[in-house]
């Protein structure tokens, strides 16, 4: 039996007194102390897990200043802060046992654009990709990049110096930062910006903050009287991060002095930033890739010095481990044409060099390069296989995609030894990369494991990736070893440990690198800005006097938690295991189908990565039990009445798993996740395992019931459709429903039903003993269209449109009985049933299959659900049959069809989520079965629509599913006209017939119009 679960990390009793003072001051913000609030804020993109005391999201600036006046107070000494953006660091720099200050739920403005002047203002919690999309209409772009734009915040970039692809050219963040605006640790605000010289002199015309005077004052003096043992002893990298910048907050020429050169890269260990002025860059106008080939990675990298001689903006390398891994991966689709294999050759290597800048200097370089390119070709030199060129902005683009997702795609590795971030953003001076790097691989090769390889070669910057099983305790002490080793190595060769993703608990290295004397004027830097040591303790140095640093390698790490589930139960919930912090489902943008919850509640609970976090500590609780939870899932429900008691205390007593319900009901099961995430996490097959098991324990909401049923009951609803409709249909039965059983918009049952529509039709009456009498070389002239609950009972126009369809391209429709597709009672986890369901319809359609005539369904999630969720539950008694998707047919029906004049006809097509994620080249097979016809088919990339089954259905989720709607749907429909509007997934066009008030047409209806 599924036991009450609970935990034994309760608030200290310091925090709870300043949580409560807090929250009745003058604090707007949010205040998380749920249990699931803390641990999905335990974790951000490195190995280590620190559980904090609260999660607060400040709404202003005065937040801010709330939070940090009050810590001031002496009764609140012990209580420590670190603020946090887009979390995707890779060191542990955001994480804390104490309060985290989530900047990016609500201080996340562009305040001003100055086009004119080339700068601007921007809150903390502003995602990268979001400014450069408010700055792209202006002609402009902030110019760091890096792979988590989609979701790493300014201030996340500020505080760890931020830089990426291009820095040769475009600098690190603090190359471009003008001023901040930061609270200091007494909950004063200060503005810092570059000053002259002589203003030094008059502090009050700089700054009437008197802890900022006495910062400006002593740093000033302590940086210029320390300049030559700073010159001497700070490496000359593009790419040197030291925490506290000594050498350039002076200038070179000592007359301007910036004390937010100390700020930024300081990871939140001097004062909370809550508001930049940054310089922009214009876009250019013109942008070329060139895609190297060669065959070593060695090659590619002894070949990278050449390339930065070409005048190239960007040098950026990956290796055959990364290239295969996104060869399985959704991205290869849009890349894959890009980079062609070479025939006979193996490609171990790849440079993608881009030149950016005015069209006829771009192409003059692009030219010389080619020609350098093809000359060592033909005398076979550098390792060079080949190369291809392309001027496409979204080919490029899409290259770019592919390498940002190396972090995550490493993470798909099979096996439990995952590559991991520890000791992967050293940086040494670009000349010496590939001597470094074949010392590097040595010395992993001598530990036996296995690693790839990606990163900035132009700059020096390698992103090596050990693969280690973090709950393995020999592997996490050979992690510390590793990083030892490395930390000795970038030494060697000129070169910092910490070379572009920040120091977080590394700082243990600092005095290595820096030497006593330095360290000791960092240490005293720390003590000046946060003499209590209250800012993100226990990150980079402390204050002298104030004893060890809270933080080092060694520090606990996830797999510490994680080891502690049996390795059978790791197996039995992989998705759970596997996801690595990446973070690439906080994607920003509206127009990204990533994940849906998390978009429209801002909350990270309601994210793929929340949610699997949630999991793990599930089954960690359940093992502290002794309960195990392969046995549960084969358990029997308690009895009725029992359940009914455990409900009804619901509210009196504390179970963890209702916080992990919380979250997991909030999923709406798009299945995104399974495809878009580097790791594959997928949300819906665990969501689905658990919902099957709490319920063991408690009452399930009717509604479970009825959406479970749905497919039993609509053939008998379908007998008496005008009846249904009229009970089902009118006022008063709409609201006993929505108060009885938390259902809305319950859809009408067509009239007439798709029976009479087809009544004396050919394609009815199905009789597999005739079928099986038809000669096999008639066989491909039968189409068998499987029906779906949806399209068959609530749109059975669109399956009569399709049997015409078929008819007019000259081919006989075979309408399939009825049988249950089960997808919606897996979404609600019945699991038995799912599986006597799934076992049933695929016992039939494998007979049916034997006939080799081709087997079509129409709507994407249910046909989708015959290839995963069947393979999932079933395994190998799921047979070999298979339904394609009627886009998937089509392709092959057209080559025999005449080809059509083009014509006026012009439509665009919506794609359903699960769609989209999992064939992501089904926009282009419609687009070339409509210009097969004539016609012209536009299409739309969009986030999700907020119906997404019967999730949009449900009473409590009624407002978010309008909220999901309105973000890309319902303006990108506004300005179609309606009768261009093509939609393939049922769900999608009922929320666009519910919020819009027009029924769209499915692809294959324009299609019907057009023969």
């Amino acid at each position: 039996m599924l036991p009450k679960l609970s935990h034994q990390q309760t608030l200290e009793p310091i925090y709870l007194s300043f949580l409560s003072a807090l929250e009745e001051g003058a604090f707007s913000g949010d205040i998380d102390t749920r249990y699931s609030a803390r641990l999905a804020q335990a974790t951000d993109n490195s190995v280590y897990q620190f559980l904090p005391q609260a999660v607060i999201y400040p709404k202003s600036q005065r937040d801010v200043q709330a939070a940090l006046l009050l810590a001031a107070r002496a009764e609140f000494d012990e209580v420590v802060f670190s603020a946090r953006g887009g979390g995707t660091g890779t060191n542990g720099q955001s994480l804390t046992h104490g309060i985290i200050i989530d900047m990016s739920r609500y201080m996340n403005q562009v305040v001003e654009v100055n086009a004119a002047e080339g700068w601007v203002k921007v809150q903390a919690g502003v995602v990268k990709d979001a400014l450069n999309d408010v700055l792209r209409p202006h002609g402009f772009f902030f110019s760091p990049d890096l792979s988590t734009s989609n979701r790493a915040t300014l201030g996340g970039m500020i505080n760890t110096d931020a830089s990426g692809a291009g820095s040769l050219v475009y600098g690190k963040t603090s190359d471009h930062v003008l001023g901040l605006t930061s609270i200091l640790f007494d909950g004063s605000e200060l503005t810092t910006r570059p000053v002259n010289r002589e203003l030094l002199a008059d502090l009050d015309s700089v700054t009437d903050n008197v802890l900022g005077q006495q910062l400006i004052c002593t740093i000033a003096d302590m940086c210029k009287d320390n300049r030559e043992q700073i010159e001497q002893r700070f490496p000359k990298l593009n790419r040197f991060l030291t925490g506290y910048d000594l050498k350039n907050v002076w200038d070179d020429e000592l007359e301007h002095f910036d004390l937010s050169r100390i700020i930024a890269g300081s990871e939140g260990t001097l004062a909370v930033i809550t508001e930049a002025k940054l310089n922009i860059t214009p876009l250019p106008t013109c942008r070329m890739m060139v895609n190297i080939k060669y065959n070593s990675f060695e090659s590619a990298l002894r070949h990278a010095p050449t390339l930065v001689q070409a005048n190239a903006t960007v040098v950026e390398t990956v290796d055959s481990k990364v290239l295969n891994l996104a060869k399985q991966d959704i991205i290869w689709h849009s890349v894959s044409a890009l980079i062609k294999d070479v025939p006979d050759k193996e490609i171990d290597g790849l440079n993608m060099v881009e030149f950016a800048g005015e069209q006829a200097d771009v192409e003059a370089r692009v030219a010389k390069l080619e020609a350098m390119l093809t000359a060592q070709i033909g005398q076979s030199e550098a390792g060079l296989l080949g190369y291809q060129v392309t001027s496409d902005k979204a080919s490029i683009n899409t290259i770019y995609a592919m390498r940002k997702k190396a972090v995550g795609l490493l993470g798909a590795a099979k096996g439990t030894r995952k590559p991991i971030a520890f000791a992967e953003d050293t940086a040494v001076p670009p000349e010496k990369l590939a001597d470094f790097i074949l010392e590097f691989r040595a010395l992993l090769d001598s530990h036996q494991l296995q690693y790839g390889m990606f990163g900035h070669v132009d700059a020096g910057v390698l992103h090596v990736r050990p693969a280690l099983d973090m709950c393995d305790e020999q592997d996490e002490r050979l992690l510390k070893t590793i990083s030892d080793q490395v930390a000795d190595l970038t030494l060697k060769y000129g070169g910092l440990m910490w070379g572009e993703h920040g120091k977080g608990v590394r700082g243990e290295y600092g005095p290595a690198v820096f030497g006593e004397h330095l360290y000791g004027l960092l240490e005293e830097v720390k003590g000046l800005f946060d003499p209590k040591n209250k800012l993100n303790p226990g990150k980079l140095v402390a204050p002298k006097s104030s004893g060890p640093m809270l933080y080092n390698v060694d520090s606990v790490k996830r797999g510490a938690f994680d080891r502690q589930i049996p390795i059978r139960t790791r197996e039995a919930f992989p998705d759970v295991m596997n996801c690595n912090g990446n973070g690439l489902c906080f994607n920003y943008s509206a127009y990204s189908p990533m994940c849906p919850s998390f978009k429209v509640t801002g909350d990270r609970v309601q994210s793929p990565k929340g949610r699997a976090g949630l999991m793990r500590e599930w089954l960690r609780l359940l093992e502290a039990e002794g309960v195990d939870v392969n046995e549960l899932a084969r358990a029997k429900p308690l009895g009725w009445l029992q359940r009914a008691q455990n409900s009804l205390k619901m509210d009196k007593e504390y179970d963890y798993s209702h916080e992990v319900m919380e979250s997991l009901k909030g999923c709406l099961a798009c299945k995104a996740c399974s495809s878009q995430c580097p790791v594959k996490v997928d949300v819906p097959k665990f969501r689905a395992q658990f919902f099957d098991i709490y319920y063991q324990r408690y009452l399930r909401p009717a509604k479970d019931y009825l959406v479970a049923g749905i497919e039993d009951s609509l053939p008998l609803m379908a007998s008496a459709p005008r009846l249904v409709n009229a009970v089902s249909q009118n006022s008063l039965s709409k609201w006993v429903i929505k108060k009885s059983l938390g259902y809305v918009d319950a859809p009408a049952l067509s009239v007439p039903t798709l029976k009479q529509r087809l009544e004396g039709h050919s394609s009815r009456g199905y009789d597999l003993a005739a079928l099986q009498q038809i000669p096999e070389s008639e066989r491909s002239q039968y189409v068998l269209v499987v029906q779906d609950p949806f399209n068959s009972f609530y749109e059975a126009g669109t399956v009569y449109h399709f049997i015409q369809l078929i008819e007019k391209l000259g081919l006989k429709p075979v309408l399939l009985p009825f049988k249950p597709n089960g997808k919606p009672i897996h979404i609600k986890g019945f699991l038995d049933k799912f599986a006597r369901t799934a076992k049933s319809t695929a016992d039939f359609l494998n007979q049916v299959a034997k006939l080799n005539m081709p087997m079509v369904g129409i709507d994407p999630a249910l046909v989708l659900c015959y290839r995963d969720e069947y393979a999932e539950v079933l395994g190998g008694a799921r047979g070999n049959f298979h339904v394609q998707l009627a886009n998937e047919w089509l392709l092959e029906v057209v080559v025999n069809q005449p080809k059509r004049e083009a014509s006026e006809s012009e439509f665009t097509w919506f794609s359903h989520c699960t769609e989209s994620t999992a064939k992501p080249n089904t926009a282009n097979e419609w687009q070339g079965i409509f210009a097969h016809f004539g016609a012209k088919l536009n299409t739309v990339n969009l986030g999700c629509c907020g119906m997404a089954g019967t999730y949009g259905h449900e009473a409590e989720n009624l407002e978010r599913s309008k909220t999901l709607y309105s973000m890309s749907w319902e303006q990108t429909l506004s300005k179609l006209p309606q009768s261009q509007v093509l939609i393939s997934g049922y769900s999608c066009r009922s929320q666009v017939k519910r919020f819009s008030g027009f029924k769209p047409k499915h692809p294959l209806e324009a299609l019907l119009t057009l023969i």
